[in-house]
């Protein structure tokens, strides 16, 4: 594993690519037009220690963010958060993509209610895994937004540009935030995809002795064999179901649970223990507050 190479600063960005330092320290807006090509061929591990925003045109690089490839196929706008890992892989025949970069280091939203709450736009997270597609007026929407922002630093720098420009930022975040949960729906065969996957690894899960030797599934257990991120996971399911991962895991255990209540003469304690609870006390009260039964009462219904 190479050990990725940490850019601290903005300002450190623009010395590496051959830029005129920052008009600001904290952030900046960069055209790709404007870079000075550093990746050689092969491999290379980088680690920022600031948030990136960009809309990227004509990737020829392969990048791998967290655990899994970033996939540029259709979209075009990519996010990153602080300490997060990007691994680039550049071919020989590697062209710079068009198209812009916004820097934004964390001091920058210091004492601003954005510092806490940037962290609830999930699409800085590992686990999202393709750029953002973009029709061509909210692409305009966007580019508009970042070229406030770029003419508000380069301007004289007063009591009043960080309020504005954070204003500015959140609004492309809540744009993006919109963008993006469209894209849960639009991109049905992917997201179909999941939903096929998580209902085979349950089914799998719950047809072996896995439940009696590990007890029920964990969301993180789940979001782990699926290759995403909890929080992705949560959202997506929430968009095309209704309901989130742990929903999801009981009412599996509730199917369960009435098939064999309706199907087998298996004791209540007998199923209890086969699904992974360790007291049927636990089950009964589980059961009972899914479906406003006892078992027991639920299994009379089939004598």
């Amino acid at each position: 594993m190479t050990t990725p190479l940490l850019i601290r600063t903005i300002s450190d960005y623009h010395a590496l690519r051959g830029l005129p330092k920052p008009k600001h320290p904290l952030i900046s807006v960069i055209n790709f037009d404007d870079l000075r090509d550093t990746y050689e061929t092969g491999v290379q591990t980088l680690l920022f220690d600031y948030y990136s925003i960009s809309i990227k045109r004509g990737m020829t690089h392969r990048y791998r963010y967290g655990q899994q490839d970033y996939d540029f196929n259709e979209g075009i706008m990519f996010f990153m958060a602080p300490r997060q890992v990007l691994r680039i892989e550049v071919d020989e025949h590697h062209q710079t993509p068009s198209g812009w970069m916004l820097l934004i280091h964390p001091d920058f939203l210091w004492n601003t209610p954005l510092a806490g709450n940037i962290k609830k736009y999930e699409f800085f997270d590992y686990g999202v895994h393709e750029a953002l597609f973009l029709s061509e007026d909210e692409e305009l929407k966007i580019n508009q937004i970042i070229e406030n922002i770029r003419q508000e630093y380069h301007t004289n720098i007063d009591q009043f540009s960080q309020n504005i420009i954070v204003s500015q930022l959140e609004t492309l975040l809540n744009y993006a935030d919109r963008f993006y949960r469209r894209q849960f729906i639009t991109r049905n065969k992917a997201n179909h995809q999941v939903l096929e996957q998580l209902e085979k690894l349950l089914e799998e899960y719950f047809n072996n002795d896995a439940l009696i030797s590990k007890g029920l599934p964990t969301v993180q257990y789940i979001s782990d064999q699926l290759h995403v991120s909890p929080t992705y996971l949560r959202s997506l399911l929430k968009m095309l179901t209704g309901l989130n991962t742990q929903q999801l895991i009981h009412q599996k255990v509730i199917d369960k649970a009435k098939e064999k209540l309706s199907t087998t003469d298996l004791t209540v304690s007998e199923i209890a223990y086969d699904l992974g609870f360790e007291h049927p006390q636990s089950f009964n009260k589980f059961f009972k507050q899914k479906t406003s039964l006892t078992p027991m009462e639920f299994k009379q219904q089939f004598s």
